[in-house]
C-alpha cells in the first residue's frame, strides 16, 4: 500500500513514523517513571520504610528507565546496536580508569550504602559528629543524604541558619551523636560552646 503513495509522501513517512515512536518511546518512559515514583513511596508508606529508600529506588529506576529509552529511540533513529556496543565499551574503559581514579568519592558512595543499610541516622534527626570524646564537632538536622555528601541544616542561635555537606565516609572516621525527632536544644549547644572556648 505505501508503494501506491506519492513519492513525496513516502518521503515524508521515513521521517515522520521514526519521529513519532520516538515520541512514543519517550511517553512511555515517561509514564513508568511516573508510575515506579508512586509505588516507591506507597511502599514506603506501607511498610514504614525509610525515606531514603525511596529516594535512592527513585532515582536507579529512573536511571533505567531513561537509559532504555535512549537505546530504543536511537535504535529507531536507525543507530545500530554494534555502534552503540562499541560506544558502550569504550565509554565502559574510560570509566574504570576513571573509577580508580576517584577512589575517595566511591568511598562516599560505599559509605552511602552503608549509611542507608545500617541506619545511623535518618532524615530530619539531629545530629553532631564529634571530633574526639566529647569534643563538639559538626552538628545540625540532617536534610538530605545523597551519594557524596549528607547535608546538615545548622541551627544557629542568632536565626540564621546554614547548610553543611560533609562527606559520607566522615560517619565511618567519628563518633556520630543522634537525636531522635525531637530538635536539639540550641542554648545547651551554645553553653557548651562557651564552655569549650572558656576552658
Amino acid at each position: 500500500m505505501r508503494e501506491q503513495l506519492p513519492p513525496w509522501i513516502q518521503e515524508w513517512l521515513t521521517v515522520v513514523v521514526p519521529l513519532g515512536q520516538v515520541a512514543l518511546i519517550l511517553l512511555a518512559a515517561w509514564l513508568l517513571r511516573a508510575l515506579t515514583r508512586r509505588m516507591f513511596d506507597r511502599l514506603c508508606r506501607r511498610r514504614g520504610l525509610p525515606p531514603e529508600l525511596s529516594v535512592v529506588g527513585q532515582r536507579v529506576t529512573g536511571f533505567l528507565i531513561y537509559t532504555a529509552a535512549i537505546l530504543l529511540a536511537l535504535g529507531r533513529l536507525g543507530v545500530s546496536g554494534t555502534v552503540l556496543w562499541t560506544a558502550f565499551t569504550g565509554f565502559a574503559a574510560v570509566g574504570a580508569v576513571a573509577f580508580f581514579a576517584a577512589w575517595s568519592v566511591l568511598s562516599n558512595i560505599f559509605c552511602t550504602v552503608l549509611i542507608l543499610t545500617t541506619r545511623p541516622f535518618r532524615l530530619y534527626d539531629h545530629i553532631e559528629i564529634l571530633e574526639n570524646g566529647e569534643k563538639p564537632g559538626l552538628r545540625g538536622r540532617v536534610i538530605d543524604v545523597n551519594l557524596v555528601y549528607t547535608t546538615l541544616q545548622e541551627q544557629r542561635g542568632d536565626g540564621e541558619d546554614t547548610v553543611l555537606r560533609v562527606p559520607n565516609n566522615l560517619f565511618f572516621q567519628r563518633t556520630v551523636r543522634r537525636w531522635r525527632g525531637t530538635p536539639m536544644p540550641l542554648q545547651a549547644a551554645a553553653d557548651a560552646r562557651d564552655a569549650e572556648t572558656a576552658g
